[in-house]
């Protein structure tokens, strides 16, 4: 099976020149002016030159422009069709939270955001890393997804233990948080986490970021300014996979709420 138009550019992208990671950085992000632009319009708002454009196809081992221009097609249009047949569930998650933080959240891929959510409920278990400033954000979202999952790790704010990588599995789901100034210990433990053979959710700020080059899902966070944009996005996250999984999650909720009754742990 070829690669798709973004799996091709991820496995490339670290032998790129500057000029051609310019060029694979737009296209990522604008698929859609990629595939409509000539070779020169696609230099002019990547702030290259033509000939770089026309270098970057070679240098991704296709035949010329007109072969990465018609990938890029193909995967527009395919994203198009994907994001229409995207469940209601995650559409609808989507529309209802992000009403209050429009602000700071960019635009929600439907198609991830549900294969984030499948992957998180089938998981046999979660590990949610965030580190320094990130930590905040992943923190929650532990909180969150614990309320959600019988099996759920978060890493400490500077680091990681690989004795706890070392156990998770294919069916497992890691969740790195990865914003600029990108840390070490985020990209080490998405390595390590497809070393094992989990699947990677990268929330980052953008999609060949670090950690976004090595992950299998990406969810893009609006400013990077502000934690809010990540809180945000990660109840976007919670909130798909409570209406997906409505039966699990009530339950879970309910044998929550006996025990908190039973210890007094909330004054009302």
């Amino acid at each position: 099976m070829n690669p798709s138009f973004q799996e091709l550019i991820k496995h490339k992208y670290p032998d790129l020149s500057r000029g051609q990671k310019k060029v694979a950085e737009f296209l990522v992000n604008f698929t859609e002016k990629g595939s409509l632009y000539t070779a020169g319009q696609i230099g002019k708002e990547a702030g290259v030159s033509e000939t770089t454009v026309i270098r970057l196809a070679y240098a991704l081992g296709l035949n010329g422009f007109s072969d990465l221009q018609e990938l890029m097609r193909k995967e527009w249009l395919s994203s198009a069709e994907s994001k229409e047949a995207a469940s209601k569930p995650a559409a609808d998650s989507a529309a209802e939270e992000k009403k209050p933080f429009s602000e700071w959240l960019s635009p929600v891929d439907e198609k991830e955001l549900s294969e984030a959510a499948d992957a998180l409920i089938k998981s046999d278990q979660v590990y949610i890393a965030g580190f320094r400033e990130s930590h905040t954000a992943a923190y929650w979202l532990y909180y969150k997804m614990n309320q959600l999952h019988n099996h759920v790790l978060l890493s400490f704010p500077t680091g990681f233990l690989l004795e706890t990588l070392c156990n998770l599995t294919s069916a497992s789901t890691v969740v790195v948080f990865s914003l600029p100034r990108y840390t070490k210990e985020a990209l080490e433990v998405a390595q390590q986490a497809k070393k094992q053979g989990a699947k990677v959710i990268a929330i980052t700020d953008r999609r060949l970021s670090p950690v976004g080059q090595v992950a299998d899902i990406t969810l893009l966070a609006g400013t990077t300014e502000h934690i809010l944009s990540l809180l945000a996005l990660s109840q976007i996250v919670i909130s798909s996979m409570q209406k997906r999984d409505e039966k699990t999650a009530g339950k879970r909720q309910e044998h929550l709420e006996k025990l908190y009754a039973e210890q007094g742990i909330f004054l009302e």
